[in-house]
């Protein structure tokens, strides 16, 4: 059969690997194996609020093993880290427990067709001290340990006998992009929620502090002024400190300085400024990358150098046909290119070389600010342009979002079911993670 190797399972690569098992994979047209370094899947989107905790990962996560056995194609653990491309074989790092221990030797897998879809990194430019007293919100794992670092920072100003320091309770979010902002409003909710549970000598408005630092003039500088307008309003309401115009060029365990001598103090420091594609990418066996790692595709998604191997999503730089620009590193583009490269697949197994072209849509965004506000734009030809909406429509929207990847995964009965099931136990639990 057809070998179909995907790597990476974030939420295009595991809707890719879903459809093309429930299709190839059960009428044994193809052998579909999905390749990813950790166990479970959760939607990048709600990382922000795992590390708020204002949501248990418990409750959102999925089993790849057992989404690879309800829907045909194999799951293997590791982090590609080597490619062959004359033996057509991609090669998995060693997988080792907590203490160091190897579990999984080290394995290689052939392919007739190799799918990368690794996503993206926070991309820190290097600034001192950013990879070391700093957090990025691109796993699972990196957003509990955050919501670990500030639940212990709370309940030690709770106990210990001196005075709250300075910074202390302070978080810095250094880019102000729709991680950044979102991740400030839902912090600033779930402080309030976690201090309502005994925390009496801790003050959500006198001792916790939220500042986001932007080196553009504005929030949300790749999104329309109106939206970033409105969402700016809406941080000020909430007493997030805003600091435009700043750029970071250290970070230390005490806090953090910017280009004009700024100093601002913060035990609590997430980097969420730009993004990249990992770095095992780079120039890896002779395919084609661009400075920040991306692997450079040709519309039909294939990379530049091997018509066998095809990349999307965040880390591939794809051509907007008719400009000199790329693809943004966007989630909608993401599942846009996945339900292409389904339609892809199918042909290949069947021994075509004409493939279809992508052709990048912008339906527009939206920012989700928790219960306080979403707000977005919608593009299209029906409204001969972008539409500003916001409030209830816009939450509602943004919801669907999250509703639309669950169908992918699971369909529409399990996912209706699914939904039932939170509403009922949401009202039996406490509304933040208290550990």
């Amino acid at each position: 059969m057809h070998k179909i190797v995907i790597v990476g399972g974030g939420a295009g690569g595991l809707e890719l690997a879903t459809r093309l098992g429930d299709t190839l994979g059960k009428k044994k047209k193809a052998e579909i194996t999905l390749i990813d370094c950790t166990k479970t899947h959760v939607w990048k989107p709600l990382l922000h609020e795992i590390a708020a905790g204002s949501m248990n990962p418990d409750k959102h996560e999925l089993e790849y093993m057992a989404q690879a056995h309800w829907h045909h194609f194999r799951f293997r653990l590791g982090r590609m880290d080597r490619l062959n491309r004359r033996k057509k074989e991609v090669s998995i790092a060693p997988y080792e427990d907590e203490d160091g221990k190897e579990i999984i030797p080290r394995r290689s897998f052939q392919y007739d067709t190799l799918i990368i879809s690794v996503g993206s990194t926070t991309n820190d430019f290097g600034i001192k001290g950013a990879a070391k007293h700093s957090i990025a919100l691109d796993t699972q794992e990196q957003a509990e340990v955050f919501h670990q670092k500030l639940h212990h920072a709370i309940l030690k100003a709770q106990t210990q006998k001196k005075a709250i320091q300075p910074g202390q309770l302070e978080v810095v979010i250094v880019g102000a992009g729709a991680t950044g902002v979102e991740l400030a409003a839902e912090l600033h909710k779930a402080t309030r929620e976690m201090t309502a549970y005994g925390i009496d000598r801790v003050n959500p408005d006198r001792d916790i502090k939220i500042s986001i630092i932007e080196a553009s003039p504005r929030l949300l500088p790749a999104l329309p002024q109106k939206l970033s307008h409105s969402v700016e309003l809406e941080l000020r309401k909430l007493r997030v400190h805003l600091y435009m115009g700043e750029r970071v060029t250290e970070v230390s365990a005490k806090g953090v300085k910017t280009h004009s001598k700024r100093f601002i103090p913060s035990a609590l420091v997430v980097w969420a400024a730009g993004v990249k594609a990992p770095d095992f990418l780079k120039k890896i066996d002779g395919l084609e990358t661009n400075p920040i790692n991306q692997l450079l595709v040709h519309t039909t998604l294939q990379t530049t150098r091997d018509d066998s191997i095809f990349a999307f999503g965040d880390c591939a730089a794809c051509p907007i046909e008719g400009t000199d620009q790329f693809v943004p590193p966007r989630a909608q583009a993401a599942h846009q290119q996945a339900s292409l490269l389904f339609k892809s697949m199918k042909l290949r197994v069947k021994g075509k070389t004409n493939l279809p072209q992508y052709t990048y849509k912008d339906y527009g965004s939206l920012v989700n600010m928790g219960e306080y506000s979403t707000v977005g734009n919608l593009m299209g030809s029906l409204m001969g342009g972008s539409m500003f909406i916001e409030g209830f429509v816009a939450r509602l929207m943004y919801q669907s979002l999250y509703k639309m990847h669950l169908m992918a995964l699971h369909g529409f009965m399990s996912t209706a079911l699914q939904t039932i099931a939170r509403m009922i136990t949401r009202r039996t639990e406490a509304q933040v993670k208290l550990h």
